[in-house]
């Protein structure tokens, strides 16, 4: 079983990736030379800290195992422990689900079930 992974996508640039077949990144991701990944335990504070009151997103899980070395475990500045970041596109074959990220009536982001 593969592990999974997680990024937050604007539902305008998901649709660009599904037309495209591959997902290119944000322009932060383009801007970083990578595309930010967070695993379960770190996509809520992901969220919190860098998409706070922002509705439109998609949240998309990938299989790890398809990307291979281009997924590296790397420091994310401040914050602890280490991030997925995938250095090139990430290719719709890798991806296992996306769904809708809504805002909650607290203005914070309503997670699916299995995310801690």
């Amino acid at each position: 079983m593969d592990d999974i992974i997680y990024t937050m996508v604007r539902a305008a640039d998901w649709r660009a990736a599904d037309a495209a077949g591959a997902y290119h990144g944000s322009a932060d991701d383009r801007r970083d030379g990578f595309l930010h990944f967070s695993d379960a335990a770190q996509i809520r504070a992901s969220a919190a800290k860098h998409r706070a009151g922002e509705a439109d997103l998609l949240l998309v899980a990938v299989a790890t195992a398809p990307l291979g070395e281009a997924l590296r475990w790397e420091p994310a500045g401040s914050r602890p422990g280490l991030f997925p970041h995938l250095y090139g596109a990430l290719p719709l074959s890798a991806v296992r689900s996306v769904v809708a990220l809504p805002l909650g009536a607290d203005g914070t982001h309503a997670f699916p079930a299995g995310i801690a």
